[in-house]
Parts: C-alpha cells; structure tokens; sequence
C-alpha cells in the first residue's frame, strides 16, 4: 500500500500485463471553482479489478467522467490503452454504467435497449443480435427481453443497464455506485457477475463489504488526488487511514475482540 506524501507507484503491478488506463497528473478545474482533481496520476492494467472509494466530493464522479472523454481536463494526460483519451470521442474499448440505471434505460423494450449501443457502432444485425443475446444471457436477464424496462424492479434495471455495456464488449468497465438501493439478493446476484466479469473493472462504491469481495486492488481518493493505493485488505483494514478520509474500516475486518469503535 501506498499513502500520501510518497507518490502512488505507477509500476505496482506485475509488467506482464498490458496497461488499460494511465492517468497523469491530471488536474480538472470547472469555472469559478477550486480544482475538483489535483495533478492526479494512477495506472490500471488490463484485467484488474479496482475499487475506488473516497468521501462524497473527493473527485471520483469527476475522474470517471474525464476517463470517457465526457469533459476537458484543465491538464494533464489520460492515455486508454496507449492511445489518448481526447473530450468528446468515442471509445468503444471503455463502458460506463451509471448509478441510476434509469438513467440508461429509455427504449420500449429491454432488448431494444440492450441493442442500442450496438446498433450506433454500426454493427450489422446479425452482429448485434448475437451481442445482445450473449449480454443478456451472462446477466441472467434473458427472460425479460421483451419486458418494459420501466416495469422491472431496481435490481433487474441493473443488470439490463449491465448488458446494455456489455453487448458493445468493452475491455474495460466502469460502475458508479452499482449496489446501490439493491436488495440482499440482487446484489448477491450482481457480486456474483462481477466476480465473474473477464474486463478490466473500475467501481466506485460505498459498499466497501462489495469492493472486498470483488476487486484485488484498491484506490483511495480525497480531495482530488489518490491519498492511497493497495490491497483491499490492506488499505481498508488501515482504520486510521480510513477514518481521516471520511471513511470507515469495514465490519468484516474488525476483529471480534475489537470495540467496533
């Protein structure tokens, strides 16, 4: 594990495995603010799960956002799988899968919107048919093909809005906040997928029991800047660290004969 003021390593991870996204020093300023990202550097590498946590404002939103190209950085440099990430392009390689998923889910049927982002990379329908149909059956939401999405519950919306990502096969993925307002069982069920997920997993969660059990990495950002980086069991597990940036050690790493407090 890595914490503030030593840099984060850009070089943790063994160089077998190709790198999915570098950041550096990326500093991202909106008009008439302080800067939401302050010279910001980290590298994932393909086929990571990592886990992003941080109090409410630390920058995560905004990172994510810079990533898929949906705004300018004031500075800095994004590079998705060695080529730049440049504002307003399209990159098929990178999904994003918002908190809300009625947020994604717009069409008057679940395959209709599973099928749009496929459809709008040109696709030919044979292709994108066998991409909707794989996407729904990793999701275990086959059945629902021709339901409303706004009839389903929160946690089929999800995994609807799950395959929607999906069926473009992106190398990397992106999940803001993706067990929120689920129940015990979907969110069983969404564990269980992203265990199984073969892309490289970005997610930003407050349900650090979640990020426990799905990532092998952990970052941790406040204030704009990656204040630690390293095993979940680890970076988690340090109560001290957590608790100067707005978070708390997870129930599962408190020792029975600890106080809790």
């Amino acid at each position: 594990m890595t914490t503030q003021p030593t840099p984060p390593s850009l070089d943790r991870q063994a160089p077998t495995r190709d790198t999915a996204i570098s950041v550096r020093d990326l500093t991202v300023r909106y008009p008439d603010c302080p800067p939401v990202l302050r010279d910001l550097t980290v590298k994932i590498r393909e086929g990571e799960r990592v886990g992003t946590i941080g109090p409410n404002g630390a920058g995560k939103t905004t990172l994510f956002l810079a990533l898929c190209g949906v705004i300018q950085p004031t500075r800095g440099e994004i590079d998705l799988f060695g080529k730049p990430v440049k504002a307003g392009e399209f990159r098929p390689e990178l999904g994003l899968v918002f908190q809300n998923p009625s947020d994604q889910l717009f069409c008057a049927t679940v395959w209709d919107d599973v099928a749009f982002g496929a459809e709008n990379m040109g696709l030919s329908p044979v292709e994108v048919e066998r991409r909707v149909s794989r996407a729904l059956e990793v999701t275990g939401v086959a059945e629902l093909a021709q339901r409303a999405p706004h009839h389903l519950s929160g946690g089929q919306k999800r995994m609807v809005a799950i395959a929607g990502i999906i069926a473009m096969q992106p190398r990397v993925v992106i999940y803001d906040e993706p067990s929120a307002n689920l129940d015990l069982r979907a969110r069983r069920r969404l564990i269980d997928f992203l265990q199984q997920s073969r892309e490289t997993l970005l997610i930003c969660s407050h349900d650090l029991e979640m990020l426990l059990e799905v990532c092998d990495r952990v970052i941790v950002i406040d204030e704009g800047r990656v204040v630690a980086d390293g095993a979940p069991q680890e970076v988690m597990g340090d109560r001290e660290l957590m608790e100067a940036h707005g978070l708390e050690k997870p129930h599962s790493l408190i020792p029975h004969t600890d106080s809790h407090h």
